[in-house]
């Protein structure tokens, strides 16, 4: 892809399945965007991929080093290296783009440093719908947010909620309902599964106020989330089933096309959804 002074400069914090797909689309050439940097657990590996896919190879850096090289740093890590990658982004001034949603809940200082030095946080829809619509309705007065979540078992697989109470889930023959709770309380359980439920909460009356069912369904091979709300404004129904990704069944193959999107409207002259 062709540089310029003038293109919006990104790296990537993490080169999994995510950090990969949104690595190849910028290299492949996104108008007016740059990337500069990723980072990786494996050095080699990731050198070997860039080698092997893209264009061109780039740094790799550790994550606390990517906000000196971009001007928006994407974060593609486990959870628990959110406030690594974006402590010193938003220290700067910088844009964060944050799919870890749940992890924003353990680190309100994030949001304190952004409004101290101008950063910005941005979270994608990912693999949900209809926050655009959730946020207008909390304009006015949301009574109500229902979210029922179904997956297929194996991409329950390691949920700190499942292991702490010794549920095996390989073998359920129908649907077992899992929790019952509100979306704050399901994250610190379902880490790498429910950054969608606290992206709801947030958009709508607060991950407090959300109220979620989680299900372990055999019968479904999509991970599939039926959102209700109800408003003064309007009542609102939404499904939406996700396909996997071959690399991770816990994470849908929209989410990195939803960083991209997001990514896109950076810079676009018309933005649909604002």
């Amino acid at each position: 892809m062709k540089c310029s002074e003038s293109n919006i400069k990104v790296a990537i914090g993490g080169f999994g399945a995510i950090g990969k797909r949104v690595a190849k689309a910028l290299d492949d050439g996104l108008a007016n965007l740059e990337l500069t940097a990723v980072s990786a657990q494996d050095r080699v590996k990731a050198e070997a991929y860039m080698a092997a896919n893209f264009a061109r190879t780039y740094p790799i850096l550790p994550l606390g080093e990517l906000a000196e090289v971009a001007d928006v740093v994407v974060e593609c890590c486990p959870a628990d290296y959110l406030a690594e990658v974006a402590a010193p982004v938003l220290a700067h001034g910088k844009t964060m783009i944050v799919i870890s949603v749940g992890a924003l809940l353990a680190n309100p200082q994030l949001t304190s440093l952004a409004e101290q030095h101008g950063g910005r946080i941005l979270v994608p829809s990912g693999a949900l719908l209809g926050l655009d619509a959730v946020q207008s309705a909390a304009v006015g007065a949301i009574h109500s947010v229902d979210m029922v979540t179904r997956k297929p078992p194996h991409g329950l697989n390691g949920a700190p909620y499942l292991a702490g109470r010794g549920i095996d889930v390989a073998g359920i023959s129908e649907p077992v309902k899992l929790f019952d709770g509100s979306a704050s309380e399901a994250i610190t359980g379902f880490p790498a599964n429910l950054n969608v439920a606290v992206a709801l909460g947030l958009a709508g009356i607060g991950p407090d106020r959300t109220h979620l069912e989680i299900w372990a369904d055999p019968g479904v091979v999509r991970n599939t989330h039926t959102i209700r709300v109800k408003s003064d404004s309007a009542d609102l129904t939404m499904t939406i089933e996700n396909i996997p990704s071959e690399d991770n069944p816990k994470t849908g193959k929209i989410t990195p096309l939803s960083i991209i999107a997001t990514l896109k409207r950076l810079t676009a002259p018309l933005v649909i959804g604002a």
